[in-house]
């Protein structure tokens, strides 16, 4: 049985005659930069959200690296985040000349241990950049508290967190900003590049908006540098007739979710399943952690199951970061995870018997039993 990590040609088959028509609108118009797909897309975004403002941008990279120049984040400044992430977040930091600050992991979330900021924060410190990894969002509330009580701005990382929620509020609606990705692998992907940064403040909106058309208002006039940070038509229109199904999506990536922690708690396996603590989790990946990862991956993969590390070299030990003096063990939590951890297939498209046969293949390389009078499904393939 081949099960894909993620399966996108079934995800355009079931909804190609909106996709097309999307496209084929905005060939029509020969309106391919900005515009309004690109402006209906922003406020739908920004209202999903529970946002006010939405500012479409070339990517979420992009998008962080936009807000950073916003803030004025530069040489001589620093900016807290978490070591286990994309590089983006760390290298849109280390682009403006700033300095990454890391704060370890807590290794039930993956997301920032908050307890650890406030020993982080220098006079040198402008901002905070948490991730919501997986789609689960970080401590919010404690992070808006130190943000608050050294007059510091929040950068929500929510690339992989769109339409995930902390006591009841939307990813990237609580800090002062909030960046999405909208990369073809995410739970609402784009055909490419794309991204969104939403903010619940007027001034900060306008200014990210004049940063990602090179800063110029009006056309031609330049008050400040910018950078082509503009997302296109085309990517707007397809990241908006997907939208109306994106709750569809999470809720069955949620199902998927529960089908796997109750198909591993049946079968005794010694794998660790995802802690769920936010009150909306949605699951851009489903991540396992097991003695063994790299053995396992290859077992699976042998088996015809996808899967993917994230991630395997924290950012902390990365080459281009030796500058900042870190070594191993300087963020144990990060680096073991970056050791342990596994995601397995989780899109809406995942069948219950693919979920099954994923478990049965982790089962036969732990070498449990099957129970009691069953077969191991990987085993009768």
């Amino acid at each position: 049985m081949k099960v894909p990590l993620l399966d996108l040609k079934a995800q355009y088959a079931s909804i190609k005659p909106e996709v097309d028509a999307a496209i084929a609108e905005v060939l029509e118009s020969q309106y391919f930069i900005l515009g309004p797909k690109v402006e209906q897309c922003e406020k739908a975004i920004a209202a999903y959200s529970n946002c006010s403002h939405g500012i479409g941008v070339s990517s979420g990279s992009d998008a962080l690296l936009v807000c950073l120049m916003a803030e004025g984040v530069g040489p001589g400044d620093e900016v807290i985040t978490t070591p286990y992430t994309f590089f983006a977040t760390a290298g849109a930091i280390a682009r403006l000349g700033a300095t990454p600050v890391f704060v370890d992991i807590d290794p039930e979330t993956y997301n920032l241990d908050v307890s650890q900021i406030t020993s982080k924060v220098t006079t040198k410190t402008r901002a905070i950049i948490p991730v919501h990894l997986y789609g689960q969002m970080a401590e919010m509330d404690a992070i808006m508290q130190v943000a608050e009580e050294h007059g510091l701005v929040v950068i929500e990382d929510a690339a992989q967190a769109i339409g995930a929620e902390y006591k009841g509020r939307r990813a990237g609606s609580i800090g002062h900003y909030g960046c999405f990705s909208f990369f073809p692998s995410k739970n609402l992907g784009a055909a490419g590049d794309g991204g969104m940064v939403v903010t619940n403040d007027a001034q900060r909106a306008e200014k990210v908006r004049v940063l990602r058309g090179h800063g110029s208002k009006p056309k031609y006039y330049h008050k400040l540098v910018g950078g082509n940070f503009r997302l296109d038509a085309i990517q707007a229109a397809i990241v908006s007739a997907k939208l109306p199904h994106l709750d569809e999506w999470t809720s069955a990536r949620q199902r998927n979710a529960k089908r796997y922690d109750q198909l591993f708690g049946e079968a005794g396996l010694p794998v660790g399943i995802p802690a769920v603590v936010a009150s909306r989790h949605i699951f851009n990946q489903y991540v396992i952690r097991v003695s063994g990862r790299d053995e396992l991956q290859a077992h699976l993969q042998k088996n015809g199951v996808g899967t993917e590390v994230y991630y395997p070299v924290p950012m902390h030990v990365q080459e281009c970061f030796a500058y900042l003096g870190h070594k191993a063990g300087s963020y144990p939590e990060s680096e073991r995870a970056a050791k342990e951890t596994l995601a397995l297939p989780i899109h809406p498209e995942l069948t219950e018997p693919q979920a099954q046969f994923v478990v049965d293949c982790v089962r036969e390389f732990l070498a449990v039993p099957a129970l009691a009078g069953t077969q191991s499904k990987a085993a009768s393939e």
